[in-house]
């Protein structure tokens, strides 16, 4: 090897690298394996020369690759439905598991994903995490055209497909340490956006392919719905490794994030985050099956296909409502926002009950179009309320910091938020089982909704505490 060049590689992580003044601000220092050394985004020289066009480029491939992530992750919650046309024989009770899987596994890799920039670089993670999506649709190309291939199988596929759901954490690590700080926060909101989308495009894509190339209008082609990715996946790490860059100084702060886990309010907003985000990623999960057990008179597949289409809506605008609830959190307050949120989705979850012997499908849609919107206000008020939470609550003598312990919380709370993804399912399974309804598992919602909106409106809008004076 070149002594040069691997001098130059040895100083990469060097504090010395990374604190050169005499690093320029007209170019780029790119090192073998596309490592970036003097990354510079709050020189205003260095961001309007280089810096701004290559974060662009980064900012665009990651959110590529993190929309398909989102919609790997959500293909079990459509897909499952067609399974018994094909012959596969799956009780209800398995196939709300089916749908349960992904959110579970896609929780629980949030946490290492996150850590994974900082230990292998952004670029080289976005590549591998990219190729990861491989595992769970080519799995299913493969044994979804076969009904004998047993129940564990489509288990272990389905958790292979929560890989897509820890690509949040990475590409919102990796992106953050591009931008400066006063454009990271809609940096990240364009990457967390872009993200969600992929929920609404998968279940508004895959019953249109399965039944678009069904045999001879009588199956699904169910392999469609893994085959159909494939080469966007393909397209995805191509592009990650030709176009991304790694970042020397981008660090792991586990400091901080073992601090911010001693903090109350982590795990006062992370449940109430699980009441956000956890109703949007479990709702998402679950709708098209609920459609299917509520209105078995849509049959046919290519009716059933049609119905099932319009379930993408759903996630649709839950994912466009997230910036109005930052917006209106930043105007009027975010726990106000979120409290009035809740309130609704309680209301929201209560028509949906008392609506249920109609059996009208347009009454139905359109209530749970209405709470997805709700889950993406309430969304966007919670998080933007964790910043200013951790300023108000963290000790100023504190050694580590609010901002480090804010930045360490936005991760692990999206992590322990996502939970709810596999908490909804389960509980309208438990539901299901015991009282041969849903009806139980709304009220259990509607009842945990002001619940948490008590909770919020205790900790953070009563009146004479520090964040209800700040207005939170």
């Amino acid at each position: 090897m070149n002594p040069q060049i691997s001098a130059t590689a040895a100083q990469r992580r060097s504090p010395a690298a990374e604190t050169d003044v005499a690093a320029p601000t007209d170019r780029l220092v790119v090192e073998e394996g596309r490592w970036i050394t003097n990354w510079q985004p709050e020189n205003s020289e260095f961001w309007d020369g280089p810096g701004r066009p290559t974060a662009r480029r980064n900012l665009i491939w990651s959110v590529f690759c993190e929309f398909l992530g989102f919609a790997v992750w959500q293909l079990w919650s459509v897909t499952v439905v067609f399974l018994p046309l094909v012959g596969f024989d799956l009780t209800t009770s398995e196939q709300f598991w089916l749908v349960s899987l992904p959110p579970l596994v896609g929780a629980t890799l949030r946490v290492p994903y996150s850590f994974m920039v900082a230990m292998i670089g952004g670029r080289n993670w976005t590549i591998i995490s990219a190729l990861l999506l491989l595992i769970p649709t080519v799995a299913m190309a493969l044994t979804l055209g076969n009904p004998e291939t047993p129940n564990w199988a489509l288990f272990a596929i389905a958790a292979a497909a929560g890989f897509g759901g820890g690509n949040f954490s990475s590409s919102m690590a990796n992106i953050t340490y591009f931008y400066p700080a006063k454009e990271k926060g809609a940096a990240l909101g364009v990457n967390a956006a872009g993200g969600n989308l992929g929920v609404a495009v998968a279940q508004f894509t895959v019953p249109i392919v399965v039944t678009a190339f069904a045999f001879g209008a009588l199956q699904p082609n169910l392999p469609a719905a893994g085959l159909f990715w494939i080469p966007f996946i393909l397209l995805a790490s191509w592009g990650a490794r030709k176009y991304m860059h790694n970042l020397s100084h981008a660090k792991n702060d586990l400091k901080g994030s073992l601090s911010a886990l001693k903090e109350k309010h982590l795990w006062i907003i992370s449940l109430i985050y699980i009441g956000t985000f956890g109703s949007f990623m479990g709702f998402g999960s679950v709708f098209p099956t609920l459609i299917n057990i509520q209105f078995p008179e849509f049959s046919s597949i290519q009716v059933l296909g049609a119905a099932l289409s319009l379930a993408f809506l759903g996630p649709l605008v839950g994912s466009l409502a997230r910036p109005c609830g930052g917006r209106l959190a930043d105007r009027i307050g975010g726990a106000r926002v979120t409290i009035t949120s809740f309130l609704a989705m309680a209301g929201v979850t209560a028509a949906v009950v008392l609506t249920l012997s109609m059996a009208n499908f347009w009454i139905y849609l359109l209530l749970f179009l209405a709470l997805f919107t709700l889950t993406g206000v309430a969304n966007g008020s919670s998080y933007r309320m964790i910043p200013v939470v951790f300023r108000l609550s963290v000790d100023p003598a504190d050694r580590v910091g609010h901002e480090r312990k804010a930045s360490s919380a936005l991760g692990l709370i999206g992590a322990i938020g996502a939970y709810g993804g596999f908490a909804i399912p389960q509980i309208l399974r438990v539901s299901n089982e015991s009282t041969g309804s849903f009806d139980i598992a709304f009220w259990v919602f509607a009842t945990g909704y002001v619940a948490l909106a008590g909770l919020t409106w205790l900790v953070y809008m009563r009146p004479g505490t520090v964040f209800a004076r700040a207005n939170v």
